[in-house]
């Protein structure tokens, strides 16, 4: 059972590889750009995988308990882990997914992430963690706060989802220059057409609702996860303890060779070496992504896609303070060395 993992993360990464599903470009460019298209996908994937598992879970596939809230951890985690995905040039996921594409600047950020993320859990820090965990409020589950069925939440969500959607495309569409096709068929839907963000957003919302009863078949009862998925593969390496091994390590692997797969097909693939300057950044946006996802319970797929689609506080808030993260660091990474720049030329052209 544990081979599904594997199948659930070649799937994944092969579509957000393919779709370009990138949260940390989706966040920033609503800051920078203005543009909340991306936004909008993952909201849809929250909606999707919400409907899909609370759907299961009614239907006695498994049972799932939310637990209780560590506000401040998930808070301050949620925040870090915002500043660390700019710096790294990709969230949890797409670090694994770029990582499959050839950028070794990826590889960098990932080995650093995998590394805190191990630090964090069971390592020097592991004891930081737990007691900064420990002071919890209330349930994490939103529905239990209010004393309401799950069903109050999830069906307005979706309805509100949904009417985002038919804005969206009722807009006037502007038309991308497109180069001839080299390929014909389901080989130029699937390696060379530019996907839609809200059509891959219904494919992960597909791929993280199967993840679940796969997951839970298994005895681990979550859904898509990434931190300590990667923590555990450094585990297993330094120790060799077999009991690191479960289904999310499986799933990670997966999207790695599914992403590789591919950006081999559609002529994406390349190793590309960063500058010194970038493998700094990457490195340190590698350890900051670990410690704040560690801290938070949860990296931008487990807090901002699975436990959002579980109606959970800590799911939201991380949510809101992982755009917030990045939002400042997109400041002081893009938007004001900008302004300086532009200063600095006026001055020399004055």
């Amino acid at each position: 059972m544990l081979l599904t993992g594997i199948i659930c993360g070649v799937l994944l990464g092969f579509v957000m590889q393919r779709g370009r599903f990138c949260l940390t470009g989706g966040f920033r460019d609503m800051y920078i750009a203005k543009d909340n298209r991306m936004f909008y996908a993952l909201l849809i994937a929250i909606a999707v995988q919400s409907v899909g598992v609370f759907a299961l879970i009614g239907a006695g596939v498994f049972e799932y308990s939310a637990g209780q809230l560590p506000i401040l951890a998930v808070v301050i985690g949620s925040f870090i882990f915002g500043i660390g995905i700019i710096l790294s040039g990709g969230c949890a996921t797409g670090t694994w997914y770029r990582a499959g594409e050839g950028l070794i600047g990826s590889w960098i950020a990932l080995a650093m992430y995998m590394l805190m993320s191990a630090i964090m859990r069971t390592g020097p820090l592991g004891s930081f963690t737990t007691a900064a965990r420990e002071p919890v409020i209330g349930t994490d589950s939103i529905a239990d706060t209010f004393g309401i069925n799950v069903w109050f939440l999830v069906v307005p969500f979706v309805a509100l989802v949904a009417f985002i959607v038919y804005r969206e495309l009722k807009k006037p569409k502007v038309k991308i220059p497109q180069l001839k096709p080299k390929k014909t068929g389901l080989a130029h839907i699937l390696f060379e057409k530019r996907w839609n963000p809200f059509v891959t957003a219904v494919l992960i919302g597909l791929i993280a609702t199967a993840a679940w009863p796969l997951s839970a078949a298994t005895g681990r009862v979550f859904g898509l996860g990434i931190t300590a998925p990667s923590a555990n593969i450094l585990q297993f390496l330094v120790s060799g303890d077999i009991d690191f091994i479960n289904w999310g390590v499986f799933l990670v692997l997966g999207i790695f060779l599914g992403s590789f797969f591919g950006a081999k097909m559609s002529g994406e693939f390349r190793l590309r070496v960063p500058d010194t300057k970038t493998c700094v950044r990457s490195a340190s946006g590698g350890l900051l992504m670990g410690f704040g996802a560690s801290l938070a319970g949860g990296c931008s797929i487990g807090n901002g896609l699975v436990m959002t689609a579980m109606m959970t506080w800590s799911g939201w808030i991380a949510l809101v303070f992982m755009i917030l993260g990045t939002w400042t660091a997109s400041y002081f990474v893009f938007v004001r060395p900008a302004k300086q720049r532009a200063a600095a030329s006026t001055a020399v052209t004055a």
